[in-house]
């Protein structure tokens, strides 16, 4: 992909030629206000806008430096996608319209220290400050030296050399997360912490190593797609064994799928079975227009009804998807992850209706999140 350079003055070709952080991609169009869009990230170091009226690849931006995880965040404006790249270590801050880098920070803040983010990025409500959760080690001579987890917060307005507003200890493998609307960010970790972001203190949300259900074994939790929903919902995947009787035969046990969720409009936090554990999934995620209708991907697209903890459809897939993803009116599912290309599908008769192909690499395990300008 070729580099364009805004402006064309030599002084800021000088400029950009210093800083690489501020390279541009193909600028292409700005985007229209009241629509649809979808952002995906893919090696070498793309951020692809799609538009999902025509369901095709509206501009590509470039992500600076090394490409990965590409985990995504869009600002409450709707005119910045956040990013976490650089081999999990840089948080970069892209102007959809532009394709400008207008934000970055480095996760490690001292001489000898590497840091990295398990997939930790989040926005506040208003869009003025980013978090993450970095993981630090110190690189001595003969040793690293693994250091305690910290939240960082960031002014998103800080420009292309961020340094942190706060730092707070955090417990450890904090990944996934998001605001609520009252500023509280939830974190997924051994359980869902719910934290002040002004003060650092936390409380358990919601439990899920440590939950206390009679008849069900601990849960089984991996997720590390950090989606943005119309639903305004922090949702994440569980897998358990559900025991006949104090006895826990394994033998005779039930093995149930279900999701643990957080209203982030209202605080409300819900543990719910959703159907008989099968397959899989990577990611699930309800309808924005039907609550009871769960939706999981991975070797199978499948669509389950909460209520009645039933498998209502299964779709065969040319390959794995790892990520899905509802437009606004819940028509029409976005599979993505592994490989450069974008499934869609219809959310009614699961049928495959449309194939976006992305210029570039695979998407490895990268987040999209759709959006509306």
């Amino acid at each position: 992909m070729k580099l364009s350079i805004l402006g064309g003055t030599a002084a800021l070709a000088g400029a950009l030629l210093a800083n690489p952080a501020v390279a541009t991609g193909d600028i292409g169009p700005a985007l229209k206000p009241g629509h649809e869009y979808m952002i995906a990230t893919n090696y070498p170091n793309n951020l692809h806008v799609l538009d999902l009226a025509s369901d095709s690849v509206y501009k590509t931006c470039v992500i600076p430096d090394a490409y990965g995880p590409g985990t995504t965040q869009i600002g409450p404006d709707r005119k910045t996608a956040y990013v976490l790249s650089n081999r999990y270590g840089d948080l970069y801050g892209i102007d959809l319209d532009s394709c400008r880098t207008v934000f970055h920070a480095r996760l490690a803040q001292h001489s000898g220290e590497k840091a990295r983010a398990l997939f930790s990025i989040a926005l506040s409500p208003d869009g003025k400050e980013i978090y993450s959760v970095a993981n630090p080690t110190l690189l001595m001579n003969d040793h690293y030296v693994v250091q305690p987890p910290r939240l960082q917060v960031y002014a998103t307005d800080a420009g292309l050399d961020a340094k942190p507003l706060r730092t707070f200890e955090v417990p450890r493998q904090i990944s996934i997360m998001q605001a609520g609307d009252d500023g509280s960010l939830y974190m997924a970790g051994a359980d869902i912490y719910k934290l002040d972001v002004n003060t650092g203190e936390y409380e358990v949300a919601v439990a899920s190593r440590n939950w206390q259900r009679p008849l069900y074994s601990p849960p089984d939790v991996l997720y590390a797609w950090n989606q943005q929903t119309y639903r305004r919902d922090f949702s994440l995947l569980y897998t358990a064994a559900k025991f006949k009787d104090e006895s826990q035969d394994m033998a005779s046990a039930e093995y149930v799928y279900g999701y643990f969720s957080v209203d982030l409009v209202t605080g409300k936090s819900e543990t719910m079975d959703f159907g008989e554990l099968t397959e899989i999934y990577f990611t699930g995620m309800r309808s924005p227009t039907d609550p009871n209708l769960m939706f999981g991907v991975l070797n199978r697209l499948a669509k389950y009804d909460i209520r009645e903890k039933k498998l209502l459809k299964a779709a065969t897939l040319e390959h794995s998807y790892y990520c899905i993803a509802f437009n606004k009116a819940g028509s029409k599912i976005y599979l993505g992850g592994t490989y450069n290309d974008v499934a869609v599908f219809d959310a009614d008769s699961l049928e495959q209706v449309g194939t976006i192909k992305l210029p570039g690499g695979d998407m490895a395990i990268a987040t999209t999140q759709i959006f509306t300008r």
